[in-house]
């Protein structure tokens, strides 16, 4: 018998015992098709030779179209060296497992995919037809936005990655275009000693205009920035609060006298659903300096300029009431390589963890920010915005998942 206080065990538990480990599931080896894209003046590529070596040095195959890196300067040969397989044919491509692209494929590049394969691309809903997922669907795909993808912040990184570049560039386009090099009126964006500093209007207080806020600041110019909401502006003024900023709430007289006096002006709105609010009137754009430059960011969704009209990067700017519109979307894709190496930082990780956790299926029960991205899960449409835009069949993701 047991003294009192003392446990007391048969001979069975003072036995050896097996150790009992987590079975963790089993590694899945991906072989993921990088197909050249063919999209109007996309020059990205999802993948930089950096992202394809850590993918290759961790037991995956990456199958990339040759001369899908041209367009941000990356040759075949940097790709190969990293280790990756060159073929010659989209078709080869779309043999893969998983397909990745920078723009969502084509109804023709859709035909090439296999039954029961994995997208993972931009979906730019706004830009597609119900067609396009009927194909989806009828392919059993999987198909996933990087853009609709979230951390474990619950931060967007593509949307945030691409709009930080967005709002730095267009303050460098700014310049450009107030300089003669480009038929300007002669000033450099800033200031120098003893002379006034450029005056910049940024219209949005998000990503973009915080971005562009900070380099116009930092190369010597006086911003102002407008925004509906107070607390973006708060924001704003918080993250800038080492430098001298002047902010603002949309309000039509003060917007105009600022647009009257600037030189440069930025609109950075984003909407969350719809078309951009218009908040600069024609009659206000007729009233800016002569040669002033408006780069109108916003033009993804339709743009804030009552005077902006969809332009081209071979076909950059108009002049309408002798000021200088810069209306172009994608502007990430002006500057390829950074915004392929921002990309690729985000989605380089997103692969390994499919190969780690055992495949698409898996990370989609397991990790809820890639599962915000997914669309079409084995042909079943799980996105209610689309399936009520387009009226489609669709089902709940969290029924399939919890």
């Amino acid at each position: 018998m047991s003294k009192p206080g003392f446990l007391s065990f048969s001979s069975s538990e003072l036995m050896p015992q097996e150790e009992v480990l987590e079975v963790k599931t089993a590694k899945s080896d991906l072989k993921i098709g990088i197909p050249k894209e063919t999209s109007f003046q996309e020059k990205r590529v999802p993948l930089t030779p950096d992202g394809v070596l850590l993918i290759c040095d961790n037991g995956h195959d990456v199958i990339i179209e040759s001369g899908a890196g041209e367009g941000a300067n990356y040759t075949d040969a940097d790709f190969s060296e990293a280790g990756a397989q060159i073929v010659y044919s989209p078709e080869e491509v779309y043999e893969s497992d998983i397909i990745l692209k920078v723009e969502p494929p084509s109804l023709k590049e859709l035909d090439m995919m296999k039954h029961r394969q994995t997208l993972i691309s931009a979906l730019q809903l706004k830009a597609q037809k119900k067609s396009y997922f009927q194909k989806l669907m009828e392919k059993k795909v999987t198909a996933i936005s990087f853009e609709n993808m979230e951390d474990e912040d619950g931060i967007i990184p593509v949307v945030r990655s691409m709009s930080e570049i967005a709002g730095n560039t267009s303050v460098l386009v700014a310049a450009e275009y107030l300089s003669n090099a480009n038929n300007g009126k002669g000033f450099m964006l800033g200031g120098v000693s003893g002379v006034p500093p450029t005056e910049i209007v940024i219209i949005g207080a998000g990503t973009v205009g915080t971005y562009a806020a900070r380099t116009a600041l930092g190369l010597g110019a006086n911003v102002k920035v407008f925004d509906r909401s107070l607390s973006r502006l708060r924001r704003l003024q918080n993250t800038l609060s080492n430098m001298p900023i002047y902010t603002c709430v949309i309000q039509p007289k003060i917007l105009e006298k600022a647009l009257m006096r600037c030189d440069v002006a930025i609109g950075a709105i984003r909407s969350e659903s719809g078309r951009t609010p218009c908040v600069v009137t024609e009659d206000m754009v007729s009233k800016m300096k002569a040669g002033s430059v408006i780069v109108d960011v916003s033009i993804d969704q339709g743009g804030c300029f009552e005077t902006s009209e969809l332009m081209s990067h071979t076909n950059p700017v108009f002049n309408k009431y002798d000021v200088v519109h810069y209306c172009v979307p994608n502007i990430p894709s002006r500057v390829s390589r950074t915004a392929s190496f921002s990309l690729s930082n985000i989605l380089g990780p997103v692969l390994l963890s499919i190969g780690e956790y055992g495949g698409v299926d898996e990370i989609l029960h397991r990790n809820s920010g890639v599962r915000k991205g997914l669309y079409v899960c084995n042909g079943t449409l799980v996105n209610k915005p689309i399936g009520e835009w387009f009226d489609l069949p669709y089902t709940d993701a969290h029924l399939l998942f919890d």
